[in-house]
């Protein structure tokens, strides 16, 4: 039986998936990580080791002025892990000496009485404590050597100022240092001063390995190169040889003897900087060419082995770091793939937020537009059932109810007396009840109070009609609103989905455009392709400066119009501030049609203030906007009237909002917005610059002619002004144009301008037709000047006129051919 089971257990054993195996091991292993990071970090076990080398940590042989700015650190900054700081700095000071042991406890115990003090007497800012620090390290130094090692000499006091010093612009250093060792996750990017502040730090243990050697090997070498190396790999060149420089530096000033690893260092920074696109390896080769020059030229053959198994140690140690080491490191130094992939991300989830929080406003507005939303009214001239039970239930219990003849009109004759009653309501809502002498004399006969009942429906008519038009009204505002609502809706929505839209990768086509200009001759810095989408064209690059001869404009822009397929025009150039720089150029789509616009008016009597109002608006959606608006009268009222409503709509329409749902919302703020007889005409074109497409929305506002060569067509809609009435109604006219047609609004004061013309569209059209120019401007002058001869040279009322050609946009260069070069780039 025991042998069936142990069969059975080695059987399932030997059954487990692999990959089910080896996702156990690698959970295991992320979870020792992270249990070793938060111990070393978190639990701040990592102050231990850096305590124990700063305490035994020396300069010149004699100085250490690294242990009270470390424990004066730690304690301003994690004061619950300033017993760490102490017991490892006091035991790298046992390593030294005793004397040196004595100089850190006096220091450290002397900070915390004055510090006490200090902080209840003059101030507790941290901008304090390094004075503290040096104040407390120059009487500490000087009482041990004066009275414990009994030296009194000027020297000894000298050194005592310079250990001061050092003490307290380490205490700023170490300041900035600290939190990286001690905070699990740093959440921003390393300024250039805190990468300075840690190299130092890191460098400062490094000198408490002095004296540390295997086999005639020196650790504190080998530790100094593997960090150029992991730094040199992580950041590159630059932050590599800094890297090198105040490492070799410090290591220098704690021992002479390391002056020439200085040298090394920074040449196998920028070496290793320079390799780094060869990973790892590179960076290796370029400490190992680094140790093989300074090596043969500082030390001769007999050094030039130890040194470089030196190196090769801290190159194994270097192939050893795991990769999730430097990435980290990498995420908080500026420049690196790393940190921008980071910083990437968090843009992408603080966009994603708000993609979400815009979505869901965007379903609150749609929420709130169904919630407004109202039942249908029923027609004028029809009552429901249930309206007119109660209407003749109040006339009954006004009238019949104390009638002896009652139970015989409501109970025997009940359908006779309803539909009597019935017809006399629907003839008192229309006020032709007193008219219909018939229906009177026949209820007459059949109502023994038939005077009564009479006067009764007549005047409860009133209230009902007062109320039935209270709940139209609201009924009327109820939709106004949930159009409103729901056409915000609509344009936050639009706004979540463009944020909501990933920036593509377009390597392969930046390679091929940069290539095919540079084999043109064109000499390109860099190509960023934001946006290929057909009419939404983005393209930036850096040019030469040309000294102002156009190469953007005249070449690459007709190339990238033929590589692409698609007009391409410069949008924006930044030119260069000297002459050898770069200019920074954005390229864009360009629309099909284009609009010319010319406008002519006048005001009533040849006043300067006229009651028309016109509007040219370039949309950001691709669509071109001409609007005229015509206030009710004359002068400045009608103008602010006119022009208010222009703002308006411009502001409305650039927010991407539905034209219809615009003009709805202008209406209801002009006829909420005062009790006067205030109102306003708008003639609005909206014309698509794509394919010429233009919608017509006409309120209270005169035809609009299209003239197309010999032929003019005219465009109306028969609509009440805006601000009459609350819910406004109209027509969208949709039409065609093709390039070179002209789109000819005007006011009523030029369309009905001529009193003795029978026909003013016959009239128009006529006038338009005999026209002999194509300019937009000239065609409005003259226009204008032919209403004003036609009135006797009288201006009756405000005129205005505005004219729009469509014409293709034609490009001021010819495209390229850019395919041979295209090629040659694949």
């Amino acid at each position: 039986m025991e042998r069936v089971e142990r069969g059975t257990v080695r059987r399932s054993i030997s059954e487990v998936p692999i990959h089910d195996t080896q996702a156990t091991v690698s959970r295991w292993m992320r979870h020792v990580k992270l249990r070793l990071g938060h111990l070393f970090i978190h639990q701040g076990f990592l102050l231990l080791l850096v305590g124990f080398l700063l305490g035994r940590a020396l300069i010149l042989s004699k100085l250490t002025p690294f242990a009270l700015p470390f424990f004066v650190s730690v304690y301003m900054l994690r004061r619950d892990k300033a017993a760490f700081a102490l017991i490892s700095l006091l035991a790298g000071a046992l390593t030294l000496s005793l004397d040196v042991a004595l100089f850190v406890g006096v220091s450290i115990f002397g900070f915390l009485f004055i510090y006490g003090w200090v902080r209840r007497v003059i101030s507790e800012s941290l901008k304090i404590v390094p004075f503290v620090v040096f104040v407390l390290s120059l009487s500490a130094k000087w009482l041990i050597s004066y009275y414990w090692l009994g030296e009194r000499s000027v020297y000894g006091a000298a050194m005592a100022v310079v250990e001061a010093g050092l003490s307290l612009v380490l205490t700023l250093i170490f300041m900035q240092s600290i939190p990286l060792l001690t905070v699990q996750k740093h959440k921003h990017a390393l300024r250039a001063e805190e990468i300075i502040s840690l190299i130092i730090l890191l460098a400062s243990m490094l000198t408490g390995m002095i004296g540390w050697a295997v086999y005639g090997l020196s650790l504190e070498h080998v530790m100094s190169r593997y960090l150029v190396l992991l730094f040199a790999f992580v950041a590159g060149a630059a932050t590599g040889s800094t890297v090198g420089v105040v490492t070799g530096l410090v290591l220098s000033l704690a021992n002479v003897g390391n002056l020439s690893e200085m040298s090394l260092l920074a040449f196998a920074g920028l070496l290793g900087g320079l390799l780094r696109e060869g990973k790892k390896l590179g960076v290796a080769f370029g400490l190992l060419v680094a140790t093989l020059l300074l090596g043969l030229y500082g030390e001769g053959k007999s050094e030039l082995v130890p040194t470089l198994f030196e190196s090769g140690i801290a190159i194994m140690l270097f192939f050893g770091t795991s990769r999730s080491l430097t990435e980290k490191i990498a995420k908080y130094i500026p420049g690196t793939a790393e940190y921008i992939n980071e910083q990437q991300q968090y843009v992408r989830k603080i966009r994603d937020m708000t993609v979400q929080r815009v979505s869901q406003f965007s379903n609150v507005f749609q929420a709130l537009a169904e919630s407004f939303s109202p039942e249908p009214l029923p027609d004028a001239n029809e009552y429901s059932d249930r309206e007119v039970d109660y209407f003749l239930s109040d006339i009954t219990e006004k009238t019949c109810q104390t009638c002896f003849k009652k139970t015989q009109c409501w109970a025997d004759n009940f359908r006779t007396t309803y539909a009597y009653m019935k017809q006399m309501m629907g003839e008192a809502d229309e006020k032709t009840l007193s008219q219909n002498h018939q229906l009177l004399r026949e209820w007459e006969r059949y109502c023994v109070k038939a005077g009564k009942v009479v006067d009764a429906i007549e005047k409860e008519m009133v209230a009902y009609q007062a109320n039935r038009k209270l709940k139209r009204q609201i009924h009327e505002s109820r939709k106004l609103v949930a159009e409103q609502l729901l056409g915000v809706s609509q344009v936050m929505d639009d706004f979540a989905k463009e944020m909501q839209k990933e920036q593509e990768n377009h390597y392969l086509q930046e390679e091929q455009i940069y290539h095919a200009l540079q084999e043109f001759g064109i000499e390109v810095g860099h190509v960023d392709i934001y946006s290929l989408e057909k009419g939404n064209i983005d393209i930036e690059m850096s040019i030469p400066y040309c000294e102002g001869r156009g190469e953007c404009e005249k070449l690459i822009a007709p190339m990238l119009s033929d590589i692409l397929g698609e007009t391409i025009v410069v949008k924006r150039e930044e030119c260069a501030a000297y002459p050898n720089g770069y200019c920074r150029v954005a390229f864009g789509s360009t629309k099909a049609f284009v609009v010319e616009t010319g406008v002519a008016f006048a005001a009533k009597g040849g006043g300067f203030i006229s009651g028309d109002s016109y509007a040219t608006i370039e949309l950001a959606t691709g669509k071109y906007a001409v609007a005229i608006s015509d206030g009710m009268g004359n002068g400045e009222r009608a103008h602010d009237e006119s022009r208010e409503t222009l703002r308006l709509l411009q502001k409305i329409l650039q927010t991407g909002m539905d034209e219809s749902i615009a003009i709805k919302s202008i209406n209801s703020i002009l006829a909420l917005r005062t009790t006067e007889d205030m109102y306003a005409t708008l003639d609005l074109a909206i014309i698509d610059l794509q394919n010429a497409a233009t919608k017509f929305l006409k309120i209270g506002s005169t035809p609009s002619f299209i003239k197309r060569g010999d032929k003019v067509m005219k465009v109306e809609a028969s609509n009440l002004p805006m601000g009459i009435i609350k819910e406004v109604e109209f027509d969208v006219v949709t039409e065609q144009l093709k390039s070179g047609d002209l789109l000819i609004m005007m006011s009523d004061g030029v369309f009905e301008g001529p009193m003795n013309v029978e026909n003013h569209d016959v009239w128009m059209k006529r006038k338009i037709q005999e026209l002999k120019t194509n300019d937009p401007q000239e065609v409005a002058d003259l226009i204008m000047e032919e209403v004003i001869r036609q009135c006797g040279g009288e201006i009756e009322d405000d005129m205005t006129v505005v004219v729009a050609k469509v014409r293709h946009n034609t490009p001021k260069w010819a495209t390229i051919p850019a395919y041979m070069y295209m090629k040659k780039a694949q």
